[in-house]
């Protein structure tokens, strides 16, 4: 995989460290931020590749992050994958309609996380 850098967005320490663990042990790079807000302006500043977006976030929520993403000509690009585990009848349809091109849902299968982030990498 060439030089990929991804922006997780996630507030649970167990989750930020299985998903970060399993990207980099597949030769990625993980940039991390705890909070929406956060996320969002890390995503700015560095335009990762992909952004992996937890929807259950503190200060801004990742619908709203999507959506901020998505506005921006810097970041409307970047394909953005919801990571969560809102798994109710609507959910899915609320993150596609908030931006995200794509819905992995929690808790994530670390046998196959990897190749289901790397289907939404450009340039595979």
């Amino acid at each position: 995989m060439a030089d990929n850098t991804i922006l997780v967005i996630e507030d649970n320490e167990q989750n930020m460290y299985m998903t970060t663990f399993l990207l980099e042990k597949a030769g990625m790079k993980v940039v991390q931020a705890r909070n929406g807000l956060e996320g969002l302006e890390l995503a700015l500043a560095i335009a990762p590749n992909l952004i992996l977006l937890d929807i259950q976030l503190p200060v801004m929520d990742g619908h709203e992050v999507a959506r901020q993403l998505k506005s921006r000509d810097q970041t409307a690009g970047i394909p953005v994958v919801a990571v969560t585990s809102y798994a109710m009848a609507g959910d899915r349809e609320a993150v596609l309609q908030a931006g995200c091109e794509g819905y992995i849902e929690k808790p994530i299968d670390p046998e196959n996380f990897v190749a289901q982030v790397s289907r939404f990498l450009p340039d595979r």
